[in-house]
């Protein structure tokens, strides 16, 4: 999400997904996840969280995470829900690119439009969240300025990679 509020406040069209069967969070142990259906909103989660437990959920950032979410959008959405056409996607855990690369191989690939789909690891922590944001941002802006992204798409990874020292994977999907 710091990808996405980074990218919308440099006026990139953005929108963001999970591709799991549910929104899982920390819970008060690793073996006690707080678990939600997607769409619910994340004032109703933050909610949650406050009754169950506010001094657990501030100390482990996640209260902190939810304000910042509730300001880019109101509920985490489904990537598998979602018919939006859009020219690149950015998953920030190989898991999370293998299941949306799954994803767009089942779907009808009727406009043969083109998905660049890049993954960048990232840990799943606010530093690491903060670090890889403007990296997202500074690929974007490559790929616009290119004349033919999709031709140059190799140099211009390489040339993202040469210059932020993020080794980046990627491929290409059809709608």
């Amino acid at each position: 999400m710091e990808a996405h509020a980074l990218l919308a406040r440099a006026n990139m069209d953005v929108a963001s997904f999970g591709v799991g069967g549910h929104v899982k969070l920390p819970g008060p142990s690793q073996k006690q996840p707080n678990i939600y259906k997607f769409g619910t909103p994340y004032q109703d989660i933050y909610n949650d969280l406050l009754k169950q437990n506010r001094d657990l959920y501030v100390k482990n950032g996640l209260l902190p995470m939810l304000e910042r979410n509730m300001g880019v959008k109101e509920a985490p959405e489904k990537w598998q829900d979602n018919r939006t056409l859009f020219n690149v996607a950015f998953t920030f855990e190989e898991r999370v690119m293998e299941q949306l690369v799954e994803d767009m191989n089942t779907r009808s690939q009727g406009t043969m439009k083109i998905l660049l789909v890049v993954n960048m690891d990232v840990r799943d922590n606010k530093v690491e969240a903060a670090n890889a944001a403007p990296q997202a941002l500074r690929l974007c802006q490559m790929l616009e300025a290119a004349d033919d992204w999709e031709d140059e798409v190799d140099g211009i990874i390489a040339n993202f990679e040469e210059e932020t020292g993020r080794q980046v994977t990627y491929t290409i999907c059809f709608y």
